[in-house]
């Protein structure tokens, strides 16, 4: 499995797609700390900059470009097949490769988000911020690295999740946030740091279980979907 970790993380640093995830968290650092410099009122800038961009834009995307690059891109470039020749159970396969992407995605979306907290309203607000993308990160990394593995086309799948499913109904339509991990996000952080500037109709036990369910079911998907390929990279 170390094995598997080390080569997914060399090569998700070799990509150019790694650079696609500066952007955004530095934007979200930006507006913060301009927020925050200029004297506005928490109350006005926390939940379109922490929520609106941090919890909606930055984890998702970030997930999402490294979750369907793990795997995915190896599947697109044929050099899946150096690893499926590997006699290695398929779950050796796809933890370590969950992790890798689990553990980039949770540190380049937690850190931003940290200290956009600690500005917008206390240091425990950053750390409930923190502890919660890493979880959120935990469930996008695994139904997008599942994603990569069921469809051709996991980035557009991903982005019509992302930006209409949990963006555009999410606010629209109240049933659709049961399933969305952006809520699950929320109602976790504002559980830890209970403040106004989170605001989510899903409760904290069902958060926590759909978390879990979310980021256990879609592992095992991509363990099954993993089996069904054959030495050439195509489902069987």
């Amino acid at each position: 499995m170390s094995t598997v970790t080390w080569i997914t993380a060399r090569g998700l640093f070799g990509r150019r797609r790694f650079l696609l995830l500066l952007p955004l968290p530095l934007v979200l650092l930006g507006l913060a700390v301009l927020c925050r410099s200029l004297g506005v009122d928490p109350r006005n800038w926390g939940p379109p900059v922490l929520v609106g961009l941090g919890l909606a834009v930055v984890l998702p995307v970030v997930a999402l470009i490294i979750g369907t690059g793990v795997l995915g891109a190896e599947i697109d470039d044929g050099t899946v097949v150096h690893i499926l020749t590997k006699p290695l159970p398929r779950w050796q396969i796809v933890l370590p490769k969950l992790a890798v992407a689990t553990g980039v995605t949770a540190v380049t979306a937690a850190v931003p988000l940290y200290v956009a907290g600690v500005l917008a309203d206390s240091v425990r607000l950053g750390l409930a911020l923190a502890a919660a993308a890493a979880l959120g990160a935990l469930a996008y990394s695994a139904f997008f690295l599942a994603l990569s593995l069921v469809t051709r086309r996991p980035v557009l799948l991903g982005l019509v999740y992302v930006l209409i499913w949990e963006g555009l109904l999410g606010n629209f339509v109240s049933g659709t946030k049961v399933l969305s991990i952006q809520q699950y996000v929320i109602a976790l952080a504002d559980r830890i740091a209970p403040t106004g500037l989170l605001e989510t109709s899903v409760s904290v036990p069902v958060a926590s279980v759909m978390t879990a369910l979310v980021s256990v079911g879609f592992t095992v998907l991509a363990i099954d979907r993993l089996r069904s390929f054959s030495v050439a990279g195509e489902t069987s």
